[in-house]
């Protein structure tokens, strides 16, 4: 089976480190050509450099925080000038806060929805009309196993992508007639570096390898995913060999979660 993004545009949020890097480092390698979203120029900079030495399709990077509606149009016109209309969006933006429930002002709450939820609805607002116009448009909402089994204290990033989850069924329903096809990835524990910050701010003796094979312990596979792992099944949705699976929320987790 041959996952091929040849002449394919595809946006990806939070793509410069972590899972949106190699989302979008397999994407560019698949022929798509791709615009890579972040919130810091150097870090994007040199993410842009490191994947065009790989690249079948062209890689340009844009400085955008996602949670500004106003930086988002901006944003997303200069992706269409510089690589043309966009077939394919990851939403991808954001990383994890667990609190307890009691501890989460209003604050908090409204910037992990407007980063992680409305920077979703409005970059995809924006692709939606284009894609159904070309019938042909692949979304992917990266969320977290907590969105099908929120735990205590997971809020509120449970709650956000749990209603990414919602948002992901709604739009598939949409987009189905249309050829626009929209689901979402479920991440579990996946070596990434969020997990290297975690490593870093829990302040022990553990090397970062020994942290992340005991963190891997109590995963039924016995280990954490790689990015890698987690990329391969972007690029499967987002190819023409995805052209049946729409509106399901796959788990990249090695059994992790206990919903399916």
């Amino acid at each position: 089976m041959d996952c091929r993004m040849d002449g394919r545009t595809a946006i990806v949020t939070g793509g410069s480190m972590g899972l949106g890097l190699a989302i979008a480092e397999e994407y560019a390698r698949s022929g798509a050509n791709v615009g890579m979203v972040a919130r810091r120029a150097d870090v994007l900079d040199e993410a842009k450099s490191n994947i065009s030495k790989n690249a079948s399709g062209k890689v340009d990077g844009f400085v955008c925080d996602m949670s500004d509606a106003a930086a988002i149009g901006p944003m997303f016109d200069a992706v269409t000038k510089s690589l043309g209309a966009v077939d394919v969006i990851v939403n991808n933006a954001g990383s994890s806060q667990r609190k307890p429930f009691l501890e989460i002002t209003d604050e908090m709450w409204q910037s992990d929805l407007e980063l992680k939820l409305f920077g979703a609805i409005r970059l995809t607002r924006l692709a939606f009309p284009g894609m159904i116009e070309r019938r042909w448009g692949r979304i992917i909402n990266v969320l977290n196993v907590g969105a099908k089994a929120p735990p205590a204290g997971g809020a509120p990033t449970a709650v956000s992508r749990a209603a990414g989850m919602a948002l992901t069924k709604v739009l598939a329903g949409e987009g189905a007639p249309h050829n626009v096809l929209v689901n979402a990835l479920l991440v579990g524990r996946i070596v990434s570096d969020q997990i290297a910050r975690r490593h870093a701010d829990a302040d022990t003796n553990v090397s970062l390898e020994d942290y992340i094979a005991e963190a891997g312990e109590a995963i039924p596979m016995g280990r954490m995913g790689t990015a890698a792992e987690f990329a391969n099944i972007a690029t499967f949705l987002a190819s023409n060999a995805g052209s049946y699976i729409t509106g399901t929320a796959i788990n990249v987790d090695g059994n992790l979660s206990p919903m399916v």
